[in-house]
């Protein structure tokens, strides 16, 4: 007997949602000319998870790239290390009564054991920061604070420090990963979804002025680029580590990384950074915060009507995950 109507359009769904759920991109095996090293596929998984909690899993591991060079993924982090301080919470859904309805409200909980000394005879600053997904803040090579939720739900936080001008600011930030080594998270039928990174802050004085906001004055390097399936796609000038020509819709299994050294001094005033590239500037739109409280309900911060703070990156947001950005504050 025939299949009914009905019957057919079940077996046409399914035939479909397998087809998305294991979709396959081309690998190209191209000759890779560049300064980094080169990694393919998955890596291995050394800790299950940081925030058990979290919407996502906040996996890290480990991958050996054909030079023998073993590299953290997504990156190496602060996450577990005590003497770096967690940032405050300007919103954080995973503490009860942190979801603040504005940056007044966030900051007037606020206690002075907040405050991060690195200069005892400076003064009080205080930074508002919104990363996707995590990041590491150091001033003048000193830890000022970290992000407490490493993956999602979106958070946003706040960084108080005690210091004189000018001085030099340095953020790690990473775009997690949930398939460690590929660059790539589950998202609907997608199980190799490409996400997008993103850091906006904004920097006040004691009495309330801005002193400092994200632009394109910073300066911004790519440390770890995936997934990439084609190794033709990427090209370097200069410092300038470009993959603004590659594939930005899929990743797959068996995609590319490449992977670069981080400087053992990056975060300290004295290192040179003026051959890093300037820092690229993402409108909201693009990194696509205007429906996370965690952004939009401090507009008054990040979209400061006299100072905007822009949010930056390096030249790819989707596919550069580790990027190290740099600003002294005059």
């Amino acid at each position: 007997m025939k299949k009914s109507h009905f019957a057919k359009l079940i077996t046409l769904f399914f035939v479909v949602a397998f087809a998305a759920c294991t979709e396959t991109v081309s690998i190209t095996d191209s000759t890779y000319t560049g300064t980094g090293s080169v990694t393919q596929g998955a890596g291995a998984t050394k800790t299950a998870n940081l925030f058990p909690s979290g919407v996502r899993v906040a996996a890290l591991g480990t991958i050996t790239s054909t030079d023998n060079k073993t590299w953290a993924l997504p990156a190496e982090v602060n996450f577990t290390n005590a003497a770096f301080p967690f940032a405050s919470d300007l919103y954080n859904s995973y503490v009860s009564g942190h979801n603040y309805a504005n940056s007044s409200t966030a900051t007037a909980a606020l206690l002075s054991s907040n405050i991060v000394t690195v200069d005892a005879d400076g003064e009080v600053f205080t930074a508002y920061i919104f990363e996707d997904n995590y990041f590491e803040m150091y001033v003048n090579g000193i830890p000022v604070g970290k992000d407490p939720v490493p993956y999602t739900d979106f958070n946003s936080c706040i960084v108080r420090f005690k210091a004189k001008k000018p001085f030099t600011v340095a953020v790690k930030c990473v775009d997690w990963e949930e398939n460690l080594g590929l660059g790539t998270e589950k998202q609907g039928s997608s199980s190799n979804y490409i996400g997008d990174g993103g850091f906006v802050m904004l920097i006040k004085n004691a009495s309330g002025s801005v002193v400092g906001i994200t632009d394109n004055t910073w300066k911004a390097q790519t440390y770890y680029i995936a997934p990439i399936s084609d190794l033709a796609c990427l090209s370097e000038s200069g410092n300038a580590r470009l993959s603004t020509n590659c594939n930005t819709s899929v990743g797959a299994s068996n995609s590319y990384g490449i992977h670069w050294a981080v400087p053992t001094n990056w975060f300290n005033t004295s290192y040179d950074d003026s051959n890093w590239p300037v820092a690229t500037t993402f409108l909201n739109s693009t990194v696509g915060v205007d429906n996370k409280s965690s952004y939009t309900n401090f507009a008054d911060v990040f979209d400061n009507a006299s100072k905007d703070a822009i949010f930056i990156w390096s030249s790819n947001l989707k596919l550069d995950n580790l990027v190290l950005l740099r600003k002294k504050i005059e």
